[in-house]
């Protein structure tokens, strides 16, 4: 058996390694062999991360009981050294000059990295598989599977890495290969458009988090998140490491922690779609199908709610950061919710749910408790394999309706598409958090975090707010997805003419990391749920094993059958109202559409509350006026200035030129009156 260092290396350098090679040799060797490298890379790494998670839990049962949780850290090379000129093995910087500034190429193996690996991996490969059908007539077929190596590589080293410049390295690695991925199709206007999108929004996110990393170095005097030691035996603590998380007192607090944190959230949001950086993600759909379901479920979305996890101690030093990071989530989860309510397009969506869960996971993430924190990772995990398998859902259905994915023009399709109805309800159960099923026991822990905030926390009345919140979207997204379940798969079959006659169930490549998906998506969660084998590995990770969290623990069972039962009636509720409008009474929902567009709240949400539109007015066009205005300006001014002072010599020469008119009694009598001038210069 591999030991931890080999297996951490492993599981990034194999897709990687499968990534060129499918570059160099998929135009012109493989060509329509070329998903086999990449799958077979994913694969491979797939059994490396198993294998990392079992010796990681063997190793916490075994870990050192003066260590905070258990963490691994393997150093490969040091990409930068620069000396300071000062010595010293303070916890706090002396001066940011006077310190060594050493950026490690290091991995760290520890519970969190473990569950993010295996989860990542797991839904890549899925997703790859899945690919062979759905893109094996794309004449970018080669190129498609490139992408997704890099993409799994840029993933699997940002879960890994253990110093915050290489978070940011890989973390913008993965928006390039989102960029790419989405405009991959870039032929279309609509996909170049949508790439460019999600590639500047991110950027906005990107510079913040940027920011905090720079404020990071100055107030710690380092950006590694372990403590190290040089030749000379010199300790550096490291801003997560062992020292700073058994002595929380080491942690700077006030002002300068907020300002860590706000940072590090704005890059979170950019990532992980949430308000006001949500924008690019419901235009991501534009890429291919296996796209959206890599994206939404198990890469780039998720860095957000990783990077928030991995660094709480940092917003436990705030003290407001955690209930910053609810408040987005909760606006973040009830706002979507409310436009995916009326949107037409399956794969859109199925794009604001996912921001909506999203949401879920910061407002676990935000209650700032063990338990908030485990329930959102463990959303995190249970939505990477219902979200993958809707949207790969979607995109069977949209490969049987000739390209069309719009519910409004499809009906009935339940006979025509068996596994794919099937599983889809599957996905749909999990994601509408029906009683039994992944969805249901992991949001249901993060409403049990914000009633026990509401009830024993700080600031009760906002996470009582927040509670409330979180119960409306639950209500919501049983509904919205339901609506879309019932519209695709049930009433009278009709089918689209680009569909023509050839109408059917995906092939076996297709269908079968539907079930296998389908299968996750029903069992796991109540699996980890009553072994409590989910938390109680991720208690071990460091950042949520530090003392700082001991007293943060409040949960009753009282409050937890409580919220469990109303989750469920909550759940159960929305489900019923979609079946009664869109199938006991369809023609009620025209009417009661209609009566909502008379207030004006149809409209809203249909429009997406206009956000778009407040972007365009706002930056957009501002940014088009100014861009105009300044290529005027350089166009009419500046080279109009340009040339004047390029004709200022012609019209020199132009005047003496004149003088040369090739006669010799010209130049003589020039030469004499020039002499007589002289004469006369030095008479005066």
């Amino acid at each position: 058996m591999f030991s931890i260092p080999i297996l951490l290396v492993l599981v990034p350098a194999l897709p990687l390694l499968a990534a060129l090679l499918t570059a160099a040799l998929g135009k012109k060797v493989l060509r329509e062999q070329s998903h086999w490298p990449v799958v077979a890379g994913i694969g491979l790494s797939l059994l490396a991360a198993l294998g990392l998670l079992a010796q990681v839990r063997a190793a916490v049962d075994h870990a050192d009981s003066g260590q905070v949780g258990y963490e691994q850290v393997v150093r490969l090379w040091t990409w930068a050294d620069v000396d300071g000129a000062l010595e010293s093995e303070s916890p706090q910087p002396i001066g940011i000059a006077t310190l060594d500034f050493t950026i490690e190429v290091a991995l760290r193996a520890d519970p969190l990295t473990a569950v993010m690996l295996v989860t990542v991996t797991l839904v890549s490969l899925l997703v790859a598989v899945y690919s062979i059908g759905y893109m094996h007539d794309d004449p970018g077929y080669w190129r498609f599977f490139a992408y997704i190596g890099l993409f799994v590589f840029s993933m699997t080293m940002l879960v890994s890495v253990s110093n915050f410049v290489m978070l940011y390295v890989f973390w913008e690695a993965v928006g390039l290969c989102s960029y790419l991925l989405i405009g991959f199709w870039f032929q279309k206007p609509a996909a170049a458009a949508a790439g460019k999108k999600a590639f500047l929004v991110n950027r906005i996110g990107d510079f913040g988090f940027a920011l905090g990393v720079f404020l990071i170095w100055t107030t710690y005097g380092t950006l590694s998140f372990h403590d190290t030691l040089d030749a000379t035996g010199l300790r550096t603590v490291g801003v997560l490491g062992q020292t700073r998380l058994a002595d929380p007192s080491l942690y700077v607090g006030g002002g300068v922690a907020t300002a860590i944190c706000l940072l590090l959230l704005l890059g979170a949001c950019g990532k992980s779609a949430q308000f006001p950086l949500h924008v690019w993600l419901p235009d991501a759909m534009e890429g291919p199908t296996p796209v959206s379901a890599l994206i939404h479920a198990a890469t780039m979305v998720t860095a957000g709610v990783y990077m928030i996890a991995r660094c709480t101690p940092l917003f436990h030093a705030s003290g407001e950061a955690f209930q910053a990071v609810a408040v987005v989530g909760g606006f973040t989860a009830l706002l979507a919710a409310a436009i995916a309510v009326t949107q037409t397009d399956l794969k859109r969506i199925l794009a604001y749910s996912t921001i909506s869960q999203l949401g879920y996971m910061f407002l676990g993430l935000g209650a700032g408790t063990l338990l908030g924190i485990t329930a959102g990772m463990f959303h995190l995990f249970t939505h990477a394999f219902f979200k993958a398998l809707l949207f790969l859902g979607a995109g069977s259905v949209m490969h049987a309706m000739g390209g069309v994915i719009d519910i409004r023009r499809f009906g009935g399709l339940r006979h025509r598409l068996p596994t794919t109805h099937w599983t889809f309800l599957i996905g749909c159960l999990a994601l509408a958090a029906f009683p039994g099923f992944s969805g249901f026991f992991s949001k249901d822990e993060i409403l049990v975090a914000l009633k026990e905030n509401s009830l024993y926390g700080p600031a009760p009345s906002l996470y009582g707010i927040l509670y409330l919140a979180a119960s409306l979207t639950a209500f919501l997204t049983a509904f919205y997805t339901f609506r879309a379940f019932i519209l695709t798969f049930y009433g009278p079959e009709r089918i689209p003419p680009e569909a023509g006659d050839h109408a059917h169930e995906s092939p076996r490549r297709m269908t079968v990391p539907l079930v296998v998906l389908a299968v996750f998506a029903a069992f796991v969660g109540a699996w980890f749920f009553f072994t409590h084998g989910f938390a109680e590995f991720l208690h071990h990770t460091p950042s949520l094993a530090y003392a700082g969290m001991a007293a943060a623990e409040t949960e009753t069972a009282a409050v937890h059958l409580k919220v469990m039962i109303l989750s469920a009636a909550i759940g159960l509720a929305g489900i019923g109202f979609a079946w009664l409008l869109y199938v006991a009474w369809p023609k009620t929902a025209d009417r009661l559409a209609a009566a909502m567009d008379a207030l004006g709240l149809y409209g809203l949400s249909h429009g997406k509350f206009f956000i778009d539109q407040v972007y365009d007015l706002l930056v957009v066009w501002p940014l088009v006026g100014l861009a105009r205005a300044s290529s005027w300006f350089d166009r009419r001014v500046i080279d109009t200035v340009v040339d004047c002072i390029g004709l200022a010599p012609r019209g020199i020469g132009a005047m003496l030129r004149s003088l040369q008119s090739g006669m010799v009694q010209f130049y003589a009598l020039a030469m004499v009156l020039g002499m007589l001038v002289l004469i006369v210069a030095l008479l005066v």
